[in-house]
């Protein structure tokens, strides 16, 4: 059995298409919306509304951790402008191409950069969404939670703590446990280009020192400190930031 897994796709639909080549199923653990490219401002909802000399601005000053300033800065840009209705068509737009890329069967949770409200009307037959959730994959047991928790950024999918924690209670034992965020632990939250810690989840910590998935996968941190690491029986591996690279992390058994 061969499962390819991909996270932080922000846009990619065209790596995303070809994810699933060669393997028997593909998991996505979130975060398709592009907002805005750190690598390239010029790419994403933000500057296609606002321009890149915007986008750089924004930039510099969330890279600086002035998330007072940036909001400020973003707000009076907004002025003028009905955000959610922006927003919504920009991210509908995303969504009609990457839900079209996915290959059949993908296995799929939220990021915290996803709306979820939006996902059932793209998603079709060989598409199965999970959040909180269990489902049996080649025989093994994969267990999904979705979103992020509070940040300075205020992404859409952000959810309180206990919230998180009920997600990751409900599954219970699995061999893989699946989530967008890490555990919180400080070498798997670090990014290095951004110079600054992600939210990580005691919650998914707990678990795997409880439970002792064969492994837990997650994203969101696009340059970890450290990539992959080993809790206990547990292999805890960062999949990648699928957006630049376009390769998917691959699972065998």
């Amino acid at each position: 059995m061969r499962v390819h897994v991909v996270s932080d796709v922000h846009g990619n639909s065209q790596d995303l298409a070809r994810a699933g080549d060669g393997a028997d199923a593909l998991v996505c653990l979130g975060d398709l919306v592009l907002f805005l490219d750190y690598a390239d401002h010029s790419r994403g909802i933000f500057p296609d509304l606002f321009g890149e000399a915007n986008a750089d601005r924004l930039v510099e000053l969330r890279t600086a951790r002035r998330f007072d300033e940036a909001r400020a800065f973003a707000a009076g840009l907004w002025q003028g402008v009905d955000r959610r209705a922006a927003i919504e068509v920009a991210v509908r737009k995303q969504y009609a191409e990457l839900f079209a890329a996915f290959p059949r069967p993908t296995f799929a949770t939220y990021g915290n950069v996803d709306i979820p409200a939006l996902w059932p009307e793209y998603t079709t037959p060989g598409i199965t969404v999970l959040d909180g959730e269990r489902v049996e994959i080649g025989g093994r047991v994969f267990g999904f939670v979705g979103g992020g928790l509070p940040s300075p950024m205020r992404t859409p999918y952000e959810v309180d703590e206990e919230t998180y924690a009920a997600k990751v209670e409900a599954l219970g034992e699995v061999d893989v446990l699946c989530s967008h965020i890490p555990p919180d632990v400080p070498d798997l939250c670090y990014d290095t280009v951004a110079r600054r810690f992600e939210r990580g989840s005691s919650a998914l910590l707990d678990a795997i020192r409880r439970t002792r998935p064969r492994y837990a996968l997650f994203g969101h941190v696009h340059q970890p400190l450290a990539r992959r690491m080993r809790i206990g029986r547990t292999e805890c591996v960062n999949v990648g930031h699928f957006a630049s690279t376009g390769r998917p992390w691959a699972l065998e058994w």
